[in-house]
């Protein structure tokens, strides 16, 4: 298997409670790191739903640039609705990326799009959330994968403690 490197972008984040989300996102789909620029989110002194503590696990590091310090195969791939974009049911996801999503209330930047390796969008109707943009686009990473470890095994170390039903 090879070795994959999948760090999440976002573009000047406005809440702290998405970025939680972000956080708990990224430890349930075993991303690397977390990268944010701006400071809104500095602002924030905790996260509201990062209720796995992810945070402990995945840095989460502010950047002066998202796509500084990008390993030579690493792939930056933006995820925003942009005219000419792919639409994801369509994307093929390299083993190395760096994914960059917009603001809640933005988008990213055009300098970031030219010098894009790929831009996907989710084909919705609307616009969806920071948060759950970043979760549909990891489970299609996941979906897609050729390394997605299922099974019983998965189920007992993944769900909640107060959950043992099992299916007859």
């Amino acid at each position: 298997m090879k070795n994959q490197n999948v760090v999440i972008g976002l573009t000047d984040p406005k809440s702290p409670s998405n970025v939680g989300a972000v956080m708990r996102a990224a430890g349930c789909y075993q991303v690397d790191e977390v990268r944010y620029t701006g400071v809104r989110y500095a602002r924030a002194a905790k996260f509201h739903t990062d209720t796995k503590d992810a945070s402990k696990k995945i840095p989460l590091n502010a950047v002066t640039a998202l796509t500084n310090n990008l390993t030579p195969e690493q792939k930056v791939i933006c995820v925003d609705l942009v005219e000419g974009a792919i639409p994801l049911p369509e994307f093929e996801h390299p083993d190395n990326a760096l994914y960059i999503f917009g603001p809640e209330d933005g988008t990213i930047s055009q300098e970031v799009i030219n010098s894009a390796d790929a831009v996907v969008y989710v084909p919705t109707i609307g616009c969806m959330n920071l948060a759950a943009s970043v979760n549909v686009l990891l489970y299609d990473r996941l979906a897609k994968s050729q390394h997605t470890v299922v099974g019983d095994e998965l189920i007992k170390r993944s769900r909640d403690t107060n959950n043992t039903v099992k299916v007859n």
